[in-house]
């Protein structure tokens, strides 16, 4: 029967242990685009592009260096050991639209030194930064969920309770994660790309 088929029960490794502060999903009510945002496993940037065929900027938020307080075993790095936190939102370059806001932990001592000094001194998208290293990764998409945005930077304070989807995955390189990423992608009608 088509009401169960559920596309992504084999594609996300750890939806059980997903954090209790977000909400199920119906699939049925997302739209193609925001179903597509769910699984992409490219660029999520150049798809939003191609999809809108509107310019997505990267827009950096900040980043800082810190030691991590407890163990994290998604990066499979103990406590004590030194992450770049990082915060971006994805915005196009006509319409203002925020497509996205994204927080992630990187271990830099994991990156090559061409993605390191770029992480340091580029901000552009993640993605982008790796494909330009020519760094060979994978991505294992753990968990995603409903939520309401809350405590959002400044710069995208509009978006303050507005609706999410959400989804966690991490990148993995020579069989170590380098990076835990969460995108939240506001689903309020008049924050998505029309369709014509």
């Amino acid at each position: 029967m088509t009401d169960t088929f559920d596309p992504l029960s084999d594609l996300f490794v750890a939806q059980l242990a997903r954090p209790t502060q977000l909400g199920a999903v119906n699939l049925r009510a997302l739209t193609p685009f925001q179903r597509a945002l769910l699984v992409i496993d490219g660029t999520v940037t150049k798809f939003i592009e191609a999809y809108t065929l509107e310019p997505v900027q990267t827009v950096h938020l900040g980043q800082e260096r810190r030691a991590l307080t407890s163990d994290q075993p998604w990066l499979e790095a103990p406590a004590g050991t030194e992450v770049l936190a990082r915060r971006v939102f994805l915005e196009g370059r006509y319409t203002r639209t925020v497509y996205a806001y994204a927080v992630s932990l990187v271990v830099p001592d994991r990156l090559p030194d061409a993605a390191r000094d770029s992480l340091q001194d580029d901000a552009g998208s993640l993605g982008r930064i790796l494909l330009s290293a020519q760094l060979e990764t994978r991505r294992e998409v753990l968990w995603y969920g409903r939520e309401q945005l809350a405590d959002v930077p400044h710069p995208i304070q509009r978006l303050n309770g507005a609706p999410a989807i959400s989804r966690t995955y991490r990148i993995i390189s020579r069989g170590r994660p380098l990076m835990l990423i969460n995108e939240k992608f506001p689903s309020s009608p008049d924050r998505l790309p029309s369709r014509d």
